[in-house]
């Protein structure tokens, strides 16, 4: 027997709660595009050791569940002495799991860049640092996009496990509200449906980002005909 019934007031709840949703995959976006960047830098340094240390980052942050970091983070932070709060832990729990997305996500793009602009960056005298930030990143940044913002839909869906710590996001709101209410279709529906309201957007403007990319690279390959006629 339920408690009360799913209305406005519980919808409320939901909407509410789906802020803290968002900003802690605002806070997993910004903190694994710069751990990313970081990476992939790493993957593309000249030196192998550096290399080998981005390479084994990325492994094993994309070789294990989040659900087993983020209780590593949470749980197992006290060995070291530390007491982390569901934020804190949630928080570096989906930075460096994204870090590690995005660092392949934007070695590719850099990979993708002709070979020819390092070549020529190195005859003019440019070290690897400055290449990369004044040469190569300006290139791949167009190929970035779209999985970057397509990887943004992984990380809002992925925020769901955060519940799990104590975090009172969308997904653990839904718990609470199904509770008093056993009314699972309908709460679970509702929040199915905020989801989707978050992430379809997210979905199509990295289709369309995808294209215009697309569209971009067709024409470069075209030009060298339209020259050589």
């Amino acid at each position: 027997m339920s408690l009360r019934d799913f209305g406005p007031n519980e919808l409320m709840f939901l909407i509410m709660a789906t802020r803290w949703t968002i900003l802690l995959a605002l806070i997993a976006f910004a903190g694994g595009g710069v751990i990313g960047l970081a990476v992939a830098a790493l993957r593309v340094a000249p030196l192998p050791p550096l290399r080998w240390l981005a390479a084994g980052y990325i492994q094993f942050f994309m070789g294990t569940p989040i659900l087993i970091q983020l209780f590593m983070a949470y749980y197992g932070s006290s060995l070291l002495g530390f007491r982390p709060d569901p934020w804190a832990a949630a928080a570096i729990t989906f930075s460096l799991n994204g870090g590690a997305f995005f660092g392949e996500i934007f070695r590719g793009s850099i990979d993708a860049v002709p070979k020819g602009q390092w070549e020529a960056s190195t005859a003019l005298g440019f070290r690897f640092l400055p290449t990369l930030r004044l040469v190569i990143l300006p290139q791949a940044v167009r190929l970035m996009l779209p999985p970057t913002v397509g990887f943004m839909v992984q990380i809002v869906k992925t925020t769901s496990v955060a519940s799990l710590i104590g975090l009172t996001e969308l997904a653990r709101a839904a718990t609470q509200v199904n509770t008093v209410t056993f009314q699972p279709v309908l709460v679970f529906g509702t929040v199915s449906l905020i989801y989707f309201m978050l992430c379809w957007p997210l979905s199509l403007y990295a289709g369309y980002l995808e294209r215009k990319v697309g569209q971009g690279l067709q024409v470069k390959m075209k030009k060298p005909l339209l020259l050589a006629s």
